[in-house]
């Protein structure tokens, strides 16, 4: 059986109602004891001057010892009600009972003349009864003998009485709390609506629809949850958006090569003389490493979006050894392209905070580049040093063709080469170290190399103290 969901609703109410329902008890438990009690004071009243009548009946005996002389008619008269049954007992001094109902309880009082009565309740004949007991004089005058009376009366009327001083209690307040009920009810409801408008403004949505929702009449209450879906909606576009312009760039870049391919394909396809197909199995080669790059570059892309912040993981790092250590790895290349490939470097660590992967990645691509451009026989100097304004800076120069002013910013764009190059690339490597930098709250500049030969991209990072 599933389970009832929870309802704010219901809860509002319990917490509102539930309070006023135990006070209701625990009023009524209140009312029903004071009730009783002043249905006893009135009560008992009466019973007292039964007592009082009949001792107006003892005599004084013999030899000192009281007697009771009480006719049956009177009796009657005097224990006769209409809703309970009245029993009495009369006792002497010394336990003798001089009349009334053997089967009353004798109560057990010390003779004193001028005590108050004793009122209390027990049981006759299995019957719960209100009792009264008291020591009184058989006359005025003094001396006169004392005589223990007691009269028993049952409990009809006081409880009639003492119910209908309860539901005159109870019976306005229920009403009351009934009525703040349904007020209530209704101010909750009426309360809750912006939160039904709300959700009925979510789930008409269509799933590709991520606005902001509107935050006019939301309740404060709920306005930072609402707040906090919008940013998680504003964060979900930026990624479908990096997405969408991910598979974007891949459709376009990707179309080129592989028709490329297929047609090199077809041409080996038909050539029969085996020297021709080695060649296109050459020309297949190239191709296919030419498009093997161009997908670990717009993997790199994707993987380094302004939105991949939360994936970066920055650790001290010395960017002198670092850039030392990276350099070394492309000696070969260098070498085989017969370029000059040199490291300048300072004698103390330069410690900032970077993700290791990705600043290799950043200074692959700077150095790649250099040497891609550069003639051969030229130079590309790979530079670590001091800014002196805590920056650490790290350059890469080269000998290849100077870059115009004109194109300094946008050669950081992704796909964007310069007129007249020679050398085969997507113009996605420099998009790639432009974004890595934002990822290190880097700087990124392009200048004139010193000898006036060449360009030399600086990113300028912050030194982290100890």
């Amino acid at each position: 059986m599933r389970k009832a969901e929870p309802r704010l609703q219901r809860k509002l109410l319990a917490w509102l109602l539930g309070p006023l329902l135990l006070l209701l008890v625990l009023d009524t438990a209140a009312a029903y004891w004071v009730s009783q009690r002043f249905a006893n004071l009135a009560y008992d009243r009466a019973l007292h001057e039964i007592a009082r009548e009949i001792v107006l009946h003892a005599r004084p005996g013999e030899a000192g010892r009281p007697r009771l002389e009480m006719s049956e008619a009177t009796a009657n008269v005097l224990l006769t009600d209409a809703q309970d049954r009245l029993f009495f007992r009369v006792d002497a001094p010394d336990g003798g009972l001089l009349g009334g109902d053997p089967s009353l309880p004798r109560a057990r009082l010390a003779p004193g003349r001028g005590a108050d009565p004793r009122f209390y309740e027990d049981s006759v004949r299995d019957e719960r009864v209100r009792m009264v007991a008291a020591w009184m004089p058989i006359n005025e005058a003094a001396g006169a003998p004392m005589v223990q009376v007691q009269v028993a009366e049952t409990l009809n009327k006081r409880k009639r009485l003492a119910l209908e001083m309860l539901a005159s209690v109870v019976v306005p307040q229920l009403l009351l709390i009934l009525l703040a009920t349904a007020v209530v009810w209704i101010g909750v409801s009426r309360g809750l609506q912006p939160l039904q408008r709300l959700r009925h403004a979510v789930s008409d949505r269509s799933h590709l629809d991520l606005s902001p929702i509107d935050t006019h009449d939301v309740p404060g209450e709920v306005r930072p949850l609402v707040d906090e879906v919008n940013e998680l909606m504003a964060r979900l576009g930026k990624t479908f958006d990096f997405q969408n312009r991910f598979v974007a760039d891949a459709a376009h870049q990707l179309k080129t090569p592989v028709s490329g391919l297929k047609a090199q394909i077809e041409l080996a396809l038909r050539e029969s003389d085996p020297e021709r197909v080695r060649h296109s199995l050459a020309q297949l080669y190239i191709s296919a490493d030419r498009l093997s790059r161009l997908v670990r570059q717009l993997l790199s892309l994707a993987r380094n979006e302004p939105g991949a912040l939360d994936t970066v993981q920055l650790q001290p790092l010395d960017l002198n050894a670092f850039a030392l250590e990276v350099g070394m790895d492309w000696v070969p290349h260098a070498i085989k392209r017969s370029i000059d490939l040199g490291f300048e470097g300072v004698e103390h660590p330069l410690m900032i905070a970077a993700d290791r992967d990705r600043l290799r990645e950043l200074i692959n691509n700077l150095v790649d580049n250099a040497i891609r451009y550069s003639p051969p026989g030229g130079r590309v100097t790979v530079r670590a040093s001091d800014t002196g304004d805590g920056h650490a800076r790290l350059a890469i120069s080269d000998d290849g063709p100077s870059i115009p002013v004109e194109e300094r910013q946008r050669i950081f764009e992704r796909f964007h080469r310069l007129l007249g190059t020679q050398e085969d690339g997507s113009g996605l490597g420099l998009a790639i170290v432009s974004e890595i930098a934002t990822l290190h709250e880097a700087r990124i500049e392009l200048e004139e190399d010193v000898d006036g030969v060449g360009n030399t991209f600086s990113v300028l990072f912050r030194l982290r103290h100890a």
